[in-house]
């Protein structure tokens, strides 16, 4: 156990400084454009939100990519069901003494379950929908899934940050270091699969988050206060569906997706209501604020700061020395403030920061929850919406003064 905590403090340290050197160097690159795009000096008489269409090639949309192993993650997991009906007797006790409760709510006992195990082809091919599909699918889900709010923010970030090899290798590796730790805190007889299988998983994924993010097509967004609240949305909408895959997919509770359907829903309502092609055909005659246009330079960095130290601060908060991750975060935080636009419009921001933190203390204390990141997410979607209205009003008077 002992081994444990150190190695979680140290992927929370040693991503944190990664983050820390690596991140301001990628956000200071310029903006690439998609791969197969004309190069801006080639586009010049073309407006500037369209510079960075491809003419040629492109990669799916992260979202599609999100989908696809969500369904995979799903499809194992019935499959898993009826592996466990037709060999064990719908009985998961052979695993799951080796497992903390809350695992494996399965619904052995659905009609349709039962139908799939009667015409399953040699059943005993499937035990590996047990524990190690799940170790293949983990990273790309979570990553994927970071993936798409940052293409919802602005697909520009996406392909300087993703697109950014040394960030995309390190998040992968400290990823998966999290991840195996956790499996091997909870020995059981597929660990050392499960480890090698993560292993693999981010050499796989790696690759091709990179591709995905450089050939990612869209332009540079830089949203004013409705933009900030539709992605506010957007990431309560990405955060929901990767909580409601947790609790029912990949700890093994489909029977939990009776309950949780109407938020999955109502969370892929939200993403499809925005996912129309969001570049506007002239400039935008009203143009963001200074308090506004800060807070987006914030949410930007911030986004890519946390990028690689983000699973390993969550787990080291209650799995290992919380007061050591809660500084990593701190740290990165501060990180995040130390751009120039932020510092010129550091008195609105700051009281809209203020507000913010308010209002994500209170909806983190709203209720219990089963899982804390349920908490998290509210908070998290809480304080960019109450400190874009506050900063909404606080640049009025600069919008509406006299030329």
């Amino acid at each position: 156990m002992k081994t444990t905590v150190l190695l979680v403090d140290a992927a929370a340290l040693g991503s944190t400084g990664a983050a820390l050197l690596l991140g301001p160097r990628t956000l200071r690159a310029p903006a690439r454009p998609a791969d197969g795009a004309a190069e801006p000096a080639d586009r010049a008489a073309e407006p500037a939100d369209r510079a960075a269409e491809p003419t040629g090639r492109t990669a799916p949309r992260p979202e599609v990519l999100l989908a696809a192993v969500t369904a995979l993650i799903f499809l194992n997991q019935l499959l898993c069901s009826a592996y466990l009906l037709r060999v064990h007797g719908g009985d998961a006790g052979y695993v799951a003494r080796y497992l903390p409760p809350g695992w494996f709510a399965e619904p052995t006992g659905h009609p349709a379950v039962r139908a799939l195990a009667a015409h399953l082809p040699q059943p005993g091919l499937f035990a590996p929908t047990v524990l190690r599909v799940q170790a293949l699918l983990e990273l790309p889900f979570v990553l994927f899934a970071y993936a798409t709010v940052l293409h919802r923010l602005s697909p520009a970030l996406l392909r300087r940050v993703l697109g950014s090899p040394a960030l995309v290798w390190t998040t992968a590796a400290s990823y998966t270091l999290v991840f195996s730790v956790v499996e091997w805190a909870l020995r059981n007889p597929w660990t050392l699969q499960d480890v090698a299988i993560r292993t693999l998983a981010a050499l796989g994924t790696a690759p091709l988050l990179l591709r995905t993010a450089r050939r990612a097509p869209g332009a540079e967004r830089r949203p004013g206060t409705l933009g900030l609240l539709r992605f506010a949305a957007e990431l309560w909408a990405v955060g929901t569906l990767v909580m409601v895959v947790y609790d029912t997919a990949l700890l093994y509770n489909l029977r939990h997706l009776s309950s949780r359907w109407p938020e999955a829903a109502l969370a892929l309502a939200v993403l499809a209501a925005t996912a129309y092609d969001r570049r506007p055909a002239t400039p935008d005659p009203t143009a963001p604020g200074p308090g506004t246009a800060a807070l987006t330079v914030l949410l930007h960095r911030t986004l890519v700061l946390f990028l690689p130290p983000a699973l390993a601060v969550r787990y080291g908060l209650g799995y290992a020395h919380p007061r050591l991750s809660a500084a990593a975060a701190l740290l990165v935080a501060l990180a995040a403030l130390a751009d120039r636009r932020i510092r010129a419009a550091a008195l609105p921001l700051a009281l809209a920061c203020t507000t913010g933190l308010a209002a994500a203390w209170l909806a983190l204390h709203l209720r219990h929850d089963t899982y804390p990141e349920s908490g998290l997410l509210r908070a998290m979607v809480a304080l960019p919406v109450a400190a874009a209205l506050v900063l909404a009003l606080a640049d009025r008077p600069a919008r509406t003064a006299p030329a």
